[in-house]
């Protein structure tokens, strides 16, 4: 009977290089453990993939690999 307050990701940005490759603006709708999957054509080895998000509460992260096979 307790009422629980929302908490989701609502904005996912993803860089290559720093540059943004994809933008998604999303609600209370998605999953509790979301997987984000995209194709990104031009990825070099050695290239630089980024991955912030921005959740309802105001929490932030990023996160970045390299690519290691393109």
């Amino acid at each position: 009977g307790k009422v629980v307050p929302a908490w989701y990701i609502q904005e996912v940005t993803v860089t290559h290089n720093g540059r943004t490759v994809l933008s998604a603006d999303w609600g209370p709708a998605v999953s509790k453990s979301p997987y984000l999957q995209f194709m990104l054509k031009g990825a070099k080895v050695g290239d630089r993939i980024g991955v912030s998000w921005k959740d309802n509460r105001g929490a932030t992260r990023t996160d970045e690999a390299g690519v290691l096979i393109a």
